[in-house]
C-alpha cells in the first residue's frame, strides 16, 4: 500500500527532474550558440582593425600617400567591435564589479544577488534599447566625409549590440536562476523601479538632491550588491534623466556613443592584444630571464625582478591583468623554490600592479586623454619617473624583508649567461622604448604605435624566438574583443553618467567647494589622494577616470595644479586602490593569476601600500618628477 501510494510522487519528481534538464539543455545550447555567433564576427573585427591601422600607416609613413579613409572606417569598426565585445564580456560574467562584500555572504544569498544582478542589468537594457534604435535611426540623415555612406551603419551597432546583450541577459537568468528566485528578483526589480516613477513627482522637486539619491545611493546600492558597474551606472543615469528632467532618454545614447567613440581609444584593443602576444611569443619571458640573470645572485633578487620586470612589461602592453599574467608564471616556481612565502609573492604582484599604473602605453593614461583632452604625448612622458619612484620605494620594502635571505643554494650567473640573456631578450627589451619614444617624440600616435608593437611581435615571435601557436590567436583575439567591450562600455555609461552631473550644475557647485578649501595646492592634492583611492577600490580606475576626470580636471587646472601633475596624482591614487584588499578588484586578480588564497597576501600587502603611499605623496609634493621631461 505505502509503496503504491509513493510512486506516483517519485515518478512525478523525476519527470519534473527531468523536464528541467531538459529546459536548462535548451538555455545552454542557445547561449553556446549566441556565443559563437558574436565571438566569431568580434575576432575578426579585432584583425580588421590591425589589417586597417596597418594599411594605414603604411601608406602614410612608407608610400607618404595618406588613405584617408582609413580612420573613419577604423572608427566605424571599433564602435562595432565595442559593442559586440560588450555582449561577449557578458555572456562570460567578464563586465568589472564589485564582488567583495557579496564575497563574504552565504553561498545562498550570494547566488540570490547574482541573479539581481542580472535583472538590474536586464532592466538598463530593456529601458535602452528603443532609445538606442531611435539613435541609430537619426544618423540615417548624417552622410560619412570620407566613406559617404550613412551614418546608420555606424550607429547600427548600438541598438544590435545592447539587444544581443538583453538576450545574453535572459538566458543568463533563466540558467542561473530557479524559477522562484527568478521571479522574485524580476518582481524586486520591477518593484523598485515601479516606486521610483511612483515618486515622480515628488522627485522633480527635490532639485539637486536628486544627485545625491541616482548618484549615490542607487548607484552605491547596486555596485555593493555586485551589478556590473557600467550596468550600474546606466540604470542610476537613465532613472535621473527620465524621472527628474525632461531630457530625452536617446541623449542617453548619444553620450554613450560620443564616450566609446573617441579615437584615442582605438589603441585600448591594440595594446590588450599586444599584451597577449608578448605572453605568447615567449618576449615577455625573455626579458623575465635577462633581469633574473642579472639579480637572481642577491638578497631579494628576484622580487626585484619582479618590479624591474612589470616595468618593462608595462611598457608594452596597456593591460595590468595581461602584465601579471606574462611575468608571474616565469618568476614565482623559481622565488617559491627559494623559499618565498606565496601571500608575500602575491602581494609583491599586485603591488607592482599599482606601481606601473602611470608606465605608457598605460590604458588608463589613455583613458584621461580622452576625456580631459590632456595631450597623450605629455602623459606617456611625465608617467615614467612616478613608475621609477614607487619601484624604489617598493625595492626597499623588499630589502628590508630579504636582507637575510639565504642565497648559499644560489649558483651566480657568469657573464657569458649574462650576455646570452641579453642578446636574446635585445628584440623584447627594445619594444618598449620603440613604443615611448615614438609617441613622446611625436613620430606616431598611440594608435599606430600599437599597430607597429602587433607587427613587430607577431614577426619576431615567428623569426626570431619561434614561438608562435596559431591554435591561440583566436582565443586570444575574443579575449581582446571582450576586455575591451567590457571597458569601453563603462566608459560609455560613465560619459553619460559624467554628461548628467555635469548639465545638473554640480561640476560648479564642486569646483566652488574645492577651490575654496583652505591650505591650497597640498590640501587639494590630499583631498584628491583619499579621494581617488577610495574611488578606485569601489568603482575600479576607468571608470572613476571618466566620471570624475572631466569634473576635476578644469579645478586643478583653477588651483594652478599642471594638467600632467594632477593626471599622475590622480593614476597613482587610484591605482593603490584597485589593488588594495579588501575592496580592490586588481588584488584579486592577481591572486586568481596567482592561483594564491587572497587570505594569506592581506598581511605582507600592508607594507607594500604604505610604500606606495608615501611614494604618491612624494610624486604629488615635487610637480618635477610629472613634468620635469615635458
Amino acid at each position: 500500500m505505502t509503496s503504491v501510494s509513493h510512486t506516483p510522487h517519485v515518478d512525478t519528481g523525476l519527470a519534473a527532474g527531468r523536464s528541467q534538464a531538459n529546459s536548462r539543455r535548451w538555455v545552454v545550447t542557445a547561449n553556446m550558440v549566441l556565443g559563437h555567433a558574436v565571438a566569431v564576427p568580434a575576432a575578426l573585427l579585432v584583425l580588421a582593425e590591425i589589417v586597417v591601422l596597418s594599411a594605414g600607416i603604411v601608406g602614410r609613413y612608407v608610400f607618404r600617400s595618406p588613405i584617408v579613409w582609413s580612420d573613419e572606417l577604423a572608427g566605424i569598426l571599433f564602435l562595432w567591435l565595442a559593442m559586440l565585445g560588450s555582449v561577449i564580456a557578458f555572456q562570460r560574467g567578464e563586465h568589472m564589479r564589485m564582488t567583495a562584500i557579496v564575497g563574504v555572504l552565504s553561498a545562498e544569498l550570494r547566488a540570490f544577488l547574482d541573479v539581481i544582478a542580472a535583472a538590474a542589468s536586464l532592466a538598463f537594457l530593456v529601458l535602452v534599447v528603443w532609445p538606442a534604435y531611435e539613435f541609430a535611426a537619426d544618423e540615417a540623415f548624417v552622410t560619412t566625409p570620407a566613406l559617404e555612406i550613412v551614418n546608420t551603419w555606424r550607429a547600427a551597432a548600438l541598438p544590435i549590440g545592447i539587444g544581443l546583450m538583453l538576450i545574453a541577459a535572459v538566458l543568463r537568468l533563466i540558467r542561473i536562476a530557479s524559477l522562484r528566485s527568478l521571479l522574485a528578483s524580476l518582481a524586486i526589480v520591477a518593484g523598485i523601479i515601479g516606486t521610483f516613477i511612483l515618486l515622480a513627482p515628488v522627485l522633480k522637486a527635490l532639485g539637486n538632491l536628486n544627485l545625491l539619491i541616482f548618484f549615490v545611493f542607487v548607484v552605491g546600492a547596486m555596485v555593493f550588491a555586485a551589478v556590473p558597474i557600467a550596468f550600474a551606472f546606466g540604470l542610476a543615469t537613465v532613472g535621473y534623466l527620465a524621472l527628474t528632467t525632461s531630457t530625452p532618454d536617446v541623449v542617453m545614447i548619444g553620450r554613450m556613443d560620443e564616450g566609446m567613440s573617441h579615437l584615442i581609444l582605438l589603441a585600448v584593443p591594440l595594446f590588450v592584444f599586444l599584451g597577449l602576444l608578448i605572453e605568447m611569443t615567449g618576449m615577455a619571458r625573455a626579458m623575465v630571464s635577462f633581469l633574473a640573470s642579472l639579480l637572481g645572485h642577491v638578497r631579494g633578487g628576484l622580487h626585484y625582478v619582479l618590479v624591474g620586470a612589470m616595468y618593462l612589461v608595462s611598457g608594452i602592453s596597456g593591460s595590468k591583468a595581461a602584465d601579471m599574467a606574462a611575468v608571474a608564471p616565469v618568476l614565482f616556481p623559481e622565488m617559491r623554490q627559494r623559499g618565498a612565502k606565496p601571500g608575500d609573492l602575491v602581494a609583491l604582484l599586485a603591488a607592482t600592479g599599482a606601481q606601473t599604473e602611470t608606465i605608457p602605453p598605460s590604458l588608463v593614461l589613455i583613458t584621461i586623454g580622452s576625456v580631459t583632452g590632456v595631450s597623450i604625448s605629455a602623459l606617456f612622458t611625465g608617467g615614467l619617473l612616478p613608475g621609477v619612484v614607487l619601484a624604489i620605494m617598493l625595492a626597499a620594502v623588499v630589502w628590508w624583508r630579504y636582507r637575510r635571505e639565504d642565497l648559499s643554494h644560489v649558483k651566480r650567473a657568469t657573464g657569458r649567461q649574462i650576455g646570452r640573456a641579453f642578446v636574446i631578450a635585445i628584440p623584447a627589451i627594445a619594444l618598449p622604448f620603440v613604443i615611448r619614444t615614438a609617441v613622446v617624440e611625436g613620430v606616431a600616435t598611440a594608435t599606430e604605435v600599437s599597430t607597429i608593437g602587433i607587427l613587430y611581435s607577431a614577426c619576431a615571435g615567428l623569426f626570431i624566438y619561434r614561438q608562435f601557436d596559431w591554435r591561440r590567436i583566436y582565443p586570444m583575439l575574443v579575449e581582446t574583443a571582450s576586455l575591451s567591450g567590457a571597458i569601453l562600455l563603462i566608459i560609455g555609461a560613465a560619459t553619460g553618467m559624467a554628461w548628467a552631473l555635469t548639465q545638473s550644475g554640480f561640476s560648479a557647485s564642486l569646483a566652488k567647494f574645492m577651490t575654496s578649501l583652505p591650505g591650497g595646492v597640498p590640501v587639494f592634492l590630499a583631498v584628491t589622494i583619499v579621494t581617488f583611492v577610495i574611488l578606485g577600490s569601489v568603482l575600479e580606475g576607468i571608470p572613476a577616470i571618466v566620471l570624475f576626470g572631466p569634473l576635476l580636471f578644469p579645478i586643478a587646472r583653477q588651483v594652478g595644479v599642471h594638467d600632467v601633475h594632477y593626471a599622475m596624482v590622480v593614476v597613482l591614487a587610484m591605482g593603490i586602490g584597485l589593488f588594495a584588499p579588501p575592496f580592490g578588484v586588481g588584488y584579486y586578480a592577481a591572486c586568481a593569476i596567482s592561483r594564491i588564497n587572497p587570505d594569506e597576501g592581506m598581511k605582507p600587502i600592508v607594507g607594500y601600500m604604505i610604500a606606495l603611499l608615501i611614494g604618491t605623496l612624494i610624486v604629488a609634493a615635487v610637480p618635477w618628477l610629472s613634468i620635469g621631461f615635458l
